[in-house]
């Protein structure tokens, strides 16, 4: 078996990649199926947090649909995953329109005005609306759809009782990396602000944030509230679309290290990848991925003892760095510095400030050897500058 990229201790020459890991993938997508299966319900792939599509004949042996939020994103879904997207975007755009039909199945709109708007150009798309049912744990308000203030959904008390005849569905999404229970006491909130328009539609889109992936996730409490919901609704097809449960720990963000500097007793390893470039959420959220062989101190301490780094970008922008972090040996140059799970959104959210490297993408497959699924160079950074 050959050994895979991340598993040697020096390659300079062959980082910055993305690896993804084809067992896992699979493992991810078996576990969804059976979920979808129990639940009777359908999980579809949402592009915002994973649009590798060059894994999407893997995707195809166990899901057959997508959610897209842009004409970009539907254009992939009919173009390369094969099947019309189940299409939201906050505002449709009259020049776009027309396309998105063509290549979606249903169609989402987050407003009254926009359904007013462009519904009747909407084709044999399945309609619905999005509601906000005014509650969501997501800590983050960067992150939070039902945020005081949010531009997402339609509230309850703006919804009229009987819904024009075209409106198929509703969906409404209010979790990010969210588990069962979370989802339980939210669909408690969406049954007491939305069920009595229930009767009136088709399906329900219970949206993303499902991680059902993750090692605590309770699969067996996801079934037990669905079961309940369909004795309740026998009538609704439910759909989730999640993103980030399809990719979650498929593989990591390979880097090297080209330098190692200090300041003010603070040593930081510079990188080949940048955090503002290729892990934006590391920046953004703040998320803090696990480094493999490090342990990570505390977001104050940058005094530690032993082999004590700041791990940095290799970009101009003074705050792209990420923690302190202590090894159990002295960093080299051309040393590997591999991040964990840095597939779902990561990659999606990608950017060439400063025309630094973009990483790789590569599959290790399922017999160990590793497909190099695309590498990028200066005409791509010159041909988003056209």
């Amino acid at each position: 078996m050959a050994v895979p990229l991340f598993l040697r201790t020096f390659a300079p020459m062959n980082t910055p990649i993305y690896v993804i890991e084809e067992e896992r993938l699979r493992r991810n997508l078996a576990l969804i199926r059976d979920v979808a299966h129990r639940t009777q319900s359908e999980w579809i792939l949402a592009f915002k947090a994973f649009a590798l599509w060059k894994t999407f004949p893997i995707f195809r042996e166990y899901i057959s649909a997508t959610t897209a939020s842009s004409l970009c994103e539907a254009r992939l879904a009919l173009e390369e995953f094969g099947a019309k997207a189940h299409t939201y975007s906050p505002a449709y755009k009259d020049d776009e329109f027309d396309d998105i039909v063509r290549c979606s199945s249903h169609l989402t709109f987050n407003s009254l005005t926009q359904y007013e708007r462009f519904h009747e150009r909407a084709g044999e798309c399945s309609l619905g609306v999005r509601v906000n049912p005014e509650y969501s744990e997501v800590g983050t308000m960067l992150y939070n759809p039902c945020a005081p203030g949010t531009r997402f959904g339609v509230t309850a008390d703006k919804l009229p009782e009987r819904l024009p005849q075209d409106i198929r569905g509703f969906h409404c999404h209010c979790h990010c990396e969210s588990g069962a229970d979370v989802f339980e006491r939210t669909l408690r909130h969406i049954e007491e602000k939305f069920a009595r328009w229930f009767p009136q539609l088709e399906w329900l889109n219970f949206g993303g944030g499902h991680l059902v992936t993750r090692k605590d996730y309770d699969v067996e409490h996801l079934v037990r509230l669905m079961q309940g919901f369909h004795e309740r609704h026998p009538h609704l097809k439910v759909i989730f679309e999640p993103g980030s449960a399809f990719a979650w720990q498929t593989g990591p963000l390979v880097s090297s290290v080209v330098d190692v500097v200090e300041d003010k007793g603070i040593r930081t390893a510079i990188l080949d990848v940048s955090f503002t470039c290729h892990m934006p959420d590391c920046l953004e959220m703040p998320y803090q991925p696990e480094v493999r062989g490090a342990v990570a101190m505390d977001a104050e301490h940058t005094q530690c003892s032993g082999h004590c780094y700041r791990l940095g970008g290799n970009s101009c922008l003074s705050g792209d760095f990420m923690g302190m972090w202590r090894f159990d040996h002295e960093l080299q140059v051309g040393e590997e510095v591999i991040f964990e799970d840095m597939l779902h959104y990561t990659t999606v959210k990608t950017n060439t400030f400063n025309g630094i490297t973009h990483p790789a993408i590569g599959m290790l497959r399922s017999d160990g050897k590793l497909e190099i699924l695309r590498r990028f160079g200066y005409e791509d950074y010159r041909k988003r500058m056209d």
